[in-house]
This record gives C-alpha cells, structure tokens and sequence, in this order.
C-alpha cells in the first residue's frame, strides 16, 4: 500500500500497453462522476485507450473527513491501491511526542 491517492489522472508506469490494441499511450478519461454518501466524496471514471477507445480499468478515489483526519482512498487496475490520512490540525496528534 502507497501513500499516493490520484483523483485525476493516470499513473503510467504499471501500464504497458493496451489488451487490444497492444499501444502504450496516454489515458483518456471518461465517465467521471463526483457523488457524496454519508459525508463520503465519491469520484470515479474510466481509463479509456486513447487509440482504440478500450476501457482499460476503473478509477474510484474517495475522500472522508473521521474526528480531525481527512481520509483519501484509490482503488484502480491501472493506477493501484492506497490509502492516506492527514490530521486538519496544525499539529498532527499521532506525531507528539510525550514530554516528560
């Protein structure tokens, strides 16, 4: 699991080139839809082969905001899976150390 969570765009490098078609080129993206759910930020879309028009794998990205931590999710064929969390304080309360 990564860190790196990709609401737009394509991470290239697990791509080698499209079943059908065979070219390796960049990704068109197609049928994006941005719903919220129970707090929840829901995008997803479709990675499209830009030659042959092949849908080449599924994008969902969510994003969630639990006590004080934004919460991103990626779930992709293409792109991979990860998951990261940020503390919306100045300071993030997992990175305090105790001071006696």
């Amino acid at each position: 699991m990564g860190n790196i969570c990709l609401e737009n765009g394509s991470f290239l490098l697990n791509f080698t080139g499209c079943a059908v078609c065979g070219k390796r080129d960049f990704m068109l993206i197609t049928n994006k839809s941005l719903k919220e759910e129970d707090g929840e930020e829901i995008v997803t879309y479709d990675h499209l082969c830009q030659n042959c028009h092949h849908v080449v794998a599924r994008h969902e990205y969510t994003f969630s905001i639990m006590d004080e931590f934004q919460e991103y999710t990626m779930l992709c064929l293409l792109c991979g899976k990860a998951e990261d969390t940020i503390s919306i304080l100045p300071d993030d309360p997992r990175q305090m150390t105790l001071l006696f």
